[in-house]
Protein backbone atom coordinates (compact mmCIF):
# COMPACT_ATOMS: atom_id res chain seq x y z
CA UNK A 1 0.00 0.00 0.00
CA UNK A 2 1.35 3.38 -1.01
CA UNK A 3 -0.79 5.57 1.00
CA UNK A 4 0.48 8.82 0.08
CA UNK A 5 -0.38 8.19 -3.70
CA UNK A 6 -3.71 6.11 -2.43
CA UNK A 7 -5.16 9.29 -0.59
CA UNK A 8 -4.48 12.03 -3.35
CA UNK A 9 -5.37 9.93 -6.00
CA UNK A 10 -9.02 9.02 -3.56
CA UNK A 11 -9.48 12.80 -2.92
CA UNK A 12 -9.16 13.75 -6.54
CA UNK A 13 -11.46 10.79 -7.55
CA UNK A 14 -14.18 11.64 -4.74
CA UNK A 15 -14.85 15.21 -6.98
CA UNK A 16 -15.05 13.46 -9.87
CA UNK A 17 -17.28 10.19 -8.41
CA UNK A 18 -19.71 13.00 -7.20
CA UNK A 19 -19.82 14.75 -10.38
CA UNK A 20 -20.06 11.44 -12.75
CA UNK A 21 -22.89 10.25 -10.63
CA UNK A 22 -25.08 13.06 -11.12
CA UNK A 23 -24.70 12.21 -15.31
CA UNK A 24 -24.76 8.41 -14.78
CA UNK A 25 -28.42 9.13 -13.51
CA UNK A 26 -29.65 11.02 -17.10
CA UNK A 27 -28.70 8.13 -18.74
CA UNK A 28 -30.23 4.73 -19.95
CA UNK A 29 -29.14 1.78 -17.91
CA UNK A 30 -29.28 -0.29 -20.87
CA UNK A 31 -27.05 2.28 -22.56
CA UNK A 32 -25.12 1.82 -19.36
CA UNK A 33 -24.50 -1.33 -19.00
CA UNK A 34 -23.17 -1.30 -22.75
CA UNK A 35 -20.87 1.03 -22.08
CA UNK A 36 -19.70 -0.02 -19.38
CA UNK A 37 -18.54 -3.43 -20.95
CA UNK A 38 -17.03 -1.28 -24.04
CA UNK A 39 -14.60 0.18 -21.24
CA UNK A 40 -14.22 -2.82 -19.58
CA UNK A 41 -12.59 -4.59 -22.63
CA UNK A 42 -10.27 -1.59 -23.55
CA UNK A 43 -9.03 -2.03 -19.87
CA UNK A 44 -8.30 -5.17 -20.03
CA UNK A 45 -6.87 -5.13 -23.34
CA UNK A 46 -4.58 -2.62 -22.09
CA UNK A 47 -3.93 -4.41 -19.27
CA UNK A 48 -2.88 -7.44 -21.31
CA UNK A 49 -0.52 -5.08 -23.17
CA UNK A 50 1.64 -4.42 -19.66
CA UNK A 51 1.49 -7.49 -18.47
CA UNK A 52 5.31 -8.08 -18.21
CA UNK A 53 5.89 -4.72 -16.60
CA UNK A 54 7.90 -4.64 -13.12
CA UNK A 55 6.76 -1.43 -11.60
CA UNK A 56 8.55 0.67 -8.99
CA UNK A 57 7.93 -0.89 -5.63
CA UNK A 58 9.41 2.13 -4.00
CA UNK A 59 7.32 4.51 -5.59
CA UNK A 60 6.15 8.01 -3.71
CA UNK A 61 3.83 10.94 -4.50
CA UNK A 62 6.47 13.67 -5.98
CA UNK A 63 5.96 16.78 -8.15
CA UNK A 64 6.47 14.98 -11.02
CA UNK A 65 4.05 12.38 -10.27
CA UNK A 66 1.24 14.45 -8.63
CA UNK A 67 -0.71 15.91 -11.49
CA UNK A 68 -1.02 11.74 -13.09
CA UNK A 69 -2.23 11.01 -10.00
CA UNK A 70 -4.56 14.02 -9.45
CA UNK A 71 -5.75 13.96 -13.49
CA UNK A 72 -6.23 10.22 -13.53
CA UNK A 73 -8.05 10.25 -9.71
CA UNK A 74 -10.72 12.70 -11.54
CA UNK A 75 -11.13 10.57 -14.54
CA UNK A 76 -11.43 7.53 -12.61
CA UNK A 77 -13.48 8.91 -10.20
CA UNK A 78 -16.07 10.27 -12.81
CA UNK A 79 -15.85 7.62 -14.35
CA UNK A 80 -17.19 5.26 -11.60
CA UNK A 81 -19.29 7.62 -10.08
CA UNK A 82 -20.90 7.55 -13.78
CA UNK A 83 -20.94 4.20 -14.04
CA UNK A 84 -22.27 3.75 -10.23
CA UNK A 85 -19.55 1.14 -9.53
CA UNK A 86 -16.34 1.46 -6.97
CA UNK A 87 -13.90 1.53 -9.91
CA UNK A 88 -11.37 -1.38 -8.95
CA UNK A 89 -10.65 -2.46 -12.63
CA UNK A 90 -10.03 1.31 -13.50
CA UNK A 91 -8.19 2.24 -10.42
CA UNK A 92 -5.36 -0.47 -10.42
CA UNK A 93 -4.48 0.47 -13.79
CA UNK A 94 -4.56 4.26 -13.12
CA UNK A 95 -2.32 3.80 -10.13
CA UNK A 96 -0.01 1.51 -12.07
CA UNK A 97 0.40 4.63 -15.34
CA UNK A 98 0.49 7.49 -12.42
CA UNK A 99 3.22 6.31 -10.70
CA UNK A 100 4.74 3.30 -12.35
CA UNK A 101 4.01 1.11 -9.28
CA UNK A 102 3.73 -2.91 -9.70
CA UNK A 103 0.11 -4.24 -10.11
CA UNK A 104 0.47 -5.78 -6.16
CA UNK A 105 0.75 -2.34 -4.85
CA UNK A 106 -1.73 -0.60 -7.06
CA UNK A 107 -4.42 -3.44 -5.93
CA UNK A 108 -3.65 -2.51 -2.21
CA UNK A 109 -3.70 1.12 -3.13
CA UNK A 110 -7.12 1.12 -5.10
CA UNK A 111 -8.98 0.01 -1.89
CA UNK A 112 -8.41 3.44 -0.99
CA UNK A 113 -9.90 4.70 -3.84
CA UNK A 114 -12.88 2.06 -3.88
CA UNK A 115 -13.76 2.48 -0.86
CA UNK A 116 -13.96 6.44 -1.12
CA UNK A 117 -15.35 6.58 -4.58
CA UNK A 118 -18.46 4.00 -3.55
CA UNK A 119 -19.31 5.68 -0.36
CA UNK A 120 -19.59 9.03 -2.51
CA UNK A 121 -21.30 7.69 -5.72
CA UNK A 122 -23.23 5.20 -3.03
CA UNK A 123 -24.44 8.70 -1.31
CA UNK A 124 -25.34 10.57 -4.91
CA UNK A 125 -27.81 7.47 -5.44
CA UNK A 126 -29.22 7.07 -2.77
CA UNK A 127 -29.74 11.02 -2.01
CA UNK A 128 -31.76 9.95 -5.41
CA UNK A 129 -33.68 7.29 -3.69
CA UNK A 130 -31.75 4.65 -6.08
CA UNK A 131 -29.96 2.16 -3.99
CA UNK A 132 -31.67 -1.15 -2.85
CA UNK A 133 -30.57 -1.34 0.85
CA UNK A 134 -31.07 -5.28 1.04
CA UNK A 135 -29.15 -5.87 -2.24
CA UNK A 136 -26.16 -3.77 -1.29
CA UNK A 137 -25.85 -5.57 1.77
CA UNK A 138 -25.79 -8.48 0.24
CA UNK A 139 -23.25 -7.44 -2.50
CA UNK A 140 -21.09 -5.87 0.61
CA UNK A 141 -21.15 -9.32 2.12
CA UNK A 142 -20.15 -10.98 -0.58
CA UNK A 143 -17.65 -8.63 -1.40
CA UNK A 144 -15.82 -8.77 1.76
CA UNK A 145 -15.39 -12.96 1.34
CA UNK A 146 -14.23 -12.15 -2.29
CA UNK A 147 -11.65 -10.03 -0.92
CA UNK A 148 -10.42 -11.88 1.33
CA UNK A 149 -9.95 -15.55 -1.27
CA UNK A 150 -8.86 -13.00 -3.84
CA UNK A 151 -6.25 -11.65 -1.71
CA UNK A 152 -4.61 -14.88 -1.03
CA UNK A 153 -4.67 -15.46 -4.78
CA UNK A 154 -3.17 -11.83 -5.89
CA UNK A 155 -0.24 -12.87 -3.68
CA UNK A 156 0.04 -16.12 -5.02
CA UNK A 157 -0.37 -15.07 -8.73
CA UNK A 158 2.02 -12.17 -8.30
CA UNK A 159 4.83 -14.43 -7.20
CA UNK A 160 4.54 -15.20 -11.36
CA UNK A 161 5.67 -12.21 -13.74
CA UNK A 162 2.44 -10.81 -15.54
CA UNK A 163 0.20 -14.27 -14.45
CA UNK A 164 -1.78 -11.20 -11.96
CA UNK A 165 -2.08 -9.05 -15.33
CA UNK A 166 -3.63 -11.98 -17.55
CA UNK A 167 -5.97 -13.29 -14.71
CA UNK A 168 -7.29 -9.86 -13.49
CA UNK A 169 -7.58 -8.93 -17.37
CA UNK A 170 -9.45 -12.42 -18.22
CA UNK A 171 -12.01 -11.94 -15.26
CA UNK A 172 -12.47 -8.39 -16.32
CA UNK A 173 -13.10 -9.81 -20.60
CA UNK A 174 -15.46 -12.53 -19.38
CA UNK A 175 -17.69 -10.09 -17.37
CA UNK A 176 -17.91 -7.74 -19.98
CA UNK A 177 -18.68 -10.25 -22.50
CA UNK A 178 -21.60 -11.21 -20.23
CA UNK A 179 -22.44 -7.38 -20.04
CA UNK A 180 -22.36 -7.30 -23.84
CA UNK A 181 -24.49 -10.26 -24.42
CA UNK A 182 -26.96 -10.05 -21.66
CA UNK A 183 -27.50 -6.15 -23.01
CA UNK A 184 -28.00 -7.61 -26.31
CA UNK A 185 -30.73 -10.16 -25.63
CA UNK A 186 -33.21 -7.59 -23.82
CA UNK A 187 -32.76 -5.63 -26.75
Amino acid sequence: MVWSCALVFAAAGMIGAFGGSILGKMIDGQKLLALFALVMLVIALLMLKTRSRIGLPDVKISMSNMPAIVGLGLATGTLSGFFGIGGGFLIVPALMLATGMPIMNAVSSSLVAVTAFGLTTAASYAWSGLVSWALAGLFIAGGMIGGLAGTRSARHLSERRGALNIVFAAVIIAVALYMLARNLSLS
